[in-house]
């Protein structure tokens, strides 16, 4: 884009081109004493609330009073995020409300589309478009839930074609037709006549379960190209100070910081915005949810270790003692029964579910006996969690012998165990009844033609932990390296661009897994099954791993169960809250609200 001295909007010159960055030309960030004296400024619509879906994006520049721009936000429905950007003086307006609004902690970039130069490129695997009426809305807003960011209401999206300041786009993963990232921009211009002929980005989210790379810097490229096609002179966006991905993200595409200042009406989602760190902030994630909804139902939380996730809960008289999903509903015996991964399987087994057939490596010949009964098998440590030791797939002896020698370093008792091909499929059973289904899938590589397998596994593993509060990473481990041999390659090799490389076996969460939700598909025996089988262990909160051919099917093999099972990562579904239901049933009552972050 080349640099002109007017830009044109509409086929309409405005007045000649001031510096964006500049706080005493520009009427967004002026924000001391008197507007500019400027008749675009003048004409500028008074007032403007443009409703976003997930809040109203309150233009602070286009109000004269500030009492009157404090009450609108004290207005705000419950459930929503208001947010009043480009807030002149806004201790004013704190001071008419000071229990009801913050000042929030967000900072301001501003790209200049001058300074900008448009990619020719395209990203490869990703098709992105604008958003359409047929697009799945409940998808769309599972991306924003599994964030922990506001979604919109039921039939937002549908009216968009009379939103015509908002322009939403979508990313689709072109092979398999999935959508995988949303951004909002909005047009300030069209919204109230911006004299500063702006626009700006709101509410972009990438799928964290998502192998393709770069999805949200590709999002962000091609709305600029949509806004600087229709002559807005700049972007904004708001980001959370401490959010340094993000960030990283928008020093590389050119933005620079402007002075500009936002309120917010005090509410439970932004609530930690506005009373500082709580003490159960060095708990992990998978504790850390639980003691945060049972705050939010005024259940008191006293972190005991918060490295090793314990914590206890208290409401009246009762006391309940956990170490994240595990608590003192689950009896030794129930835990001992799921530590054990032999004893897991006869218990099932003798109630007639379906197992795989599993021995254990206790003598010589073993190992052959097995292989000759069945082409592929598992090796796995007989206690153990989080895929340590496991390696999957494996058909020749001296592969076995060696994987044996290495899940020995988890457990002296080793396990063989046929291996079973389909869908690795987690379903969280509590109090019996299923609450949750996910398919968790391996993690894969997609190649550029110009960095080795090992670079690209270790920017996946980035992403990944990124998008788990870093419980998912990919270890460079033998696994790793066996997999991408069996595969052909060695981790210095470099793969063509677009080709795609499975680099785990397995598909745990913390080996770089990916996590799919598919409660709405399960078959009805799979769910009967996972009932049955908490049953048989008598355990009211486990998360039972079944292989399956199709998750719609009745065909399925129960590999494993876990007694303390992650409660993270399966949004849309209420683990937590059913958790805590769990614990303090006279709490069920209260609707559950999902704590949401502040990430725009």
């Amino acid at each position: 884009m080349t640099k002109k001295n007017a830009v044109h909007t509409n086929g309409k010159p405005l007045a000649a081109r001031q510096d964006p960055m500049d706080p005493s030309a520009m009427a967004s960030l002026k924000h001391w004493g008197d507007p500019l004296d400027n008749p675009a400024v003048e004409a500028m619509r008074d007032e403007v609330a443009i409703d976003c879906g997930w809040g109203r994006l309150i233009f602070g520049q286009t109000f004269r009073d500030p009492k009157t721009l404090a009450l609108l936000l004290r207005r705000e429905r419950e459930g929503r995020r208001d947010i009043a950007l480009y807030v002149r003086e806004p201790h004013l307006a704190l001071s008419y409300a000071p229990q009801d609004l913050f000042m929030d902690p967000s900072l301001t970039y501003r790209l200049d589309f001058a300074h900008y130069r448009l990619r020719d490129s395209r990203p490869k695997g990703v098709r992105i478009r604008p958003m359409t009426a047929d697009d799945d809305q409940l998808r769309i807003n599972r991306l924003y839930m599994a964030r922990n960011m506001v979604p919109a209401y039921d039939g937002f999206y549908s009216k968009l074609e009379d939103k015509p300041e908002l322009t939403v786009l979508i990313a689709e993963d072109e092979n398999s037709g999935e959508i995988v990232g949303v951004v909002t921009g909005v047009d300030h211009r069209i919204a109230f006549n911006d004299p500063d002929n702006g626009c700006s980005l709101w509410a972009l989210v990438t799928d964290p379960q998502t192998h393709l790379p770069a999805v949200g810097e590709w999002l962000s490229r091609e709305l600029i190209k949509v806004m600087a096609g229709r002559g807005r002179a700049f972007m904004d966006l708001s980001v959370m100070h401490d959010n340094q991905a993000a960030i990283n993200l928008y020093d590389k595409l050119g933005f620079k910081q402007v002075p500009v200042y936002c309120l917010k009406h005090k509410n439970s989602i932004n609530e930690k915005l506005f009373i500082g760190e709580d003490p159960e902030e060095d708990l992990n994630i998978y504790a850390r949810l639980i003691t945060r909804e049972a705050r939010r139902r005024g259940i008191g939380v006293e972190v005991l270790d918060a490295e090793g996730g314990f914590f206890r809960l208290s409401l009246g008289g009762r006391w309940v003692t956990c170490r994240e999903s595990l608590s003192e509903m689950t009896s030794a015996v129930a835990m001992s029964r799921c530590d054990d991964k032999a004893v897991t399987r006869r218990l099932l087994q003798k109630e007639g579910l379906r197992v795989p057939e599993q021995v254990v490596v206790s003598r010589e010949g073993v190992i052959d006996e097995f292989l000759s009964r069945h082409q592929k098998v598992v090796v796995k440590p007989a206690r153990g969690e989080q895929g340590r030791g496991i390696q999957v797939g494996l058909s020749d002896v001296e592969e076995v012998e060696a994987a044996v020698e290495n899940a020995r370093h988890y457990c002296d008792k080793v396990l063989l165990e046929q291996c079973v091909n389909g869908e690795d499929l987690r379903i969280i059973v509590i109090d019996y009844k299923v609450v949750a289904a996910a398919v968790r899938r391996p993690p894969k590589v997609q190649g550029d033609g110009k960095q080795r397998i090992s670079e690209l596994i270790e920017r996946l593993s980035r992403r990944r932990a990124a998008a788990t509060d870093g419980e998912s990473t990919i270890p460079l481990d033998e696994e790793t390296e066996r997999c991408v041999r069996k595969a052909g390659y060695s981790l210095e090799d470099v793969i063509d661009a677009g080709q795609w490389l499975q680099v785990r076996t397995t598909a745990n969460l913390h080996t770089g897994g990916t996590i799919h939700d598919v409660t709405a598909d399960l078959h009805t025996v799979l769910s009967s099954a996972a009932v049955r089988a908490a049953k048989a262990l008598e355990i009211p909160v486990v998360g039972l791993d079944f292989m399956v051919p199709d998750v719609t099917g009745p065909d399925y093999a129960i590999i494993e169960a876990n007694e303390r099972p992650g409660l993270a990562n399966h949004e849309p579904q209420p683990t937590v809250e059913r958790f805590v239901d769990l614990l303090f049933p006279h709490t069920h009552s209260q609707p559950a609200r999902r704590q949401y972050t502040e990430d725009n």
